[in-house]
């Protein structure tokens, strides 16, 4: 049984503007504690398990070529560029049906590119033990264990024990409120959604099919033309006639047998500035800045110079300070999520040069 891995590194990131660009989005920056990208980590992480030529990397066909260059131990092919985003279900079909070619009988992990792992020998062992219950023929996701009632996040409900370490998934929750979550945190039922997925090639391109008939038509007609030497065309030319639909709710949410592993490994989505400043070392002051940073009564803040700028903080706390070649950002710590809406100013403006 070959085991290839499908890392997901299309998105645009923009809640990490003007770190994060178009041309340059946040897989492709060191936003965690390592010095290291987050897609190259990514890779890195599941090396005991998937070897560089067996990573395919589902991505934009912008950003093929920086993805190649940030990752020049995967093969150039194994790099799925997509000429428009479908949401997650195409992409994974896609790359589904390419490792399928390589070996009918492979078993696929489809990982995020943007996460924080803390404990890895702790997650290499949770995918392991996802791996091993993919065999029978259910599609696995791991679940976190949560730690607090977040609403940011998806919840699965677990059930019955199927093995050690394994439960059916009784139903997947979307982003619930307060008072929801914490309706679910008392439960001890309930897991975050990592969006990690596992399953045998054979069994999600079979689920596509009962599920999401017109892209298994879609897969068939590119398979074909795979052997004819003319698959690239054809994607560009119906790619974006591919329903826009996510792996979650296209798929998941609507097969017969879903499994899932908990697990507990430090995981953190790394989502934001917030999630950065949290995962990042600190002073005595829970300041999170360059080296050399003039801190007066500051408190709680999140900085970051690409241009090696001086910052000095004077009086604030709890700000987030992004200074670029081009641009700088200045916002609460715990309105981070609004960076997005700066995104989206600059757009309505005619300014893309600056996304």
């Amino acid at each position: 049984m070959t085991t290839f891995a499908v890392i997901m590194a299309g998105g645009s990131g923009t809640r990490f503007w003007p770190l994060s660009r178009k041309a340059r989005p946040k897989q492709l920056l060191p936003l965690g504690p390592s010095p290291e990208s987050l897609l190259a980590e990514t890779v890195r992480r599941i090396a005991p398990l998937v070897p560089p030529e067996r990573v395919l990397i589902a991505t934009s066909e912008a950003l093929a070529d920086a993805i190649a260059r940030a990752l020049p131990n995967v093969p150039r092919e194994n790099i799925l560029g997509e000429p428009v985003g479908r949401n997650t279900a195409p992409c994974v079909g896609w790359a589904a049906a390419h490792a399928a070619r390589r070996d009918p009988n492979a078993t696929i992990l489809v990982l995020p590119s943007d996460h924080h792992i803390g404990d890895e020998p702790r997650f290499l062992a949770a995918l392991e033990r996802a791996v091993a219950a993919a065999a029978s023929g259910d599609l696995v996701t791991v679940g976190i264990e949560p730690t607090r009632p977040e609403t940011g996040y998806g919840y699965l409900e677990k059930a019955e024990v199927l093995t050690d370490g394994v439960h059916r998934c009784a139903r997947f929750v979307e982003k619930p409120d307060r008072a929801r979550a914490e309706e679910f945190l008392a439960t001890g039922k309930f897991l975050w959604n990592s969006g990690m997925f596992f399953f045998r090639a054979d069994a999600i391109l079979g689920a596509i099919r009962s599920t999401l008939p017109a892209l298994a038509d879609a897969l068939d007609r590119y398979d074909a033309a795979a052997r004819e030497g003319t698959e690239a065309e054809l994607v560009r030319a119906t790619y974006g006639g591919l329903p826009n639909v996510s792996i979650d709710n296209g798929v998941m949410e609507k097969a017969g047998r879903i499994a899932v592993v908990p697990a507990s490994f430090g995981w953190s989505d790394l989502g934001s500035y917030q999630t950065a400043w949290e995962l990042a070392p600190k002073d005595d002051a829970q300041n999170a800045v360059p080296e050399g940073t003039v801190l007066v009564d500051a408190k709680g803040n999140y900085a970051r110079s690409t241009s090696g700028k001086r910052i000095a903080l004077v009086g604030v706390e709890g700000l987030v300070v992004i200074e670029t070649d081009d641009a700088i950002l200045v916002i609460p710590r715990d309105r981070d999520q609004d960076v997005k809406k700066v995104v989206e100013a600059l757009a309505a403006r005619g300014e893309g040069e600056r996304l």
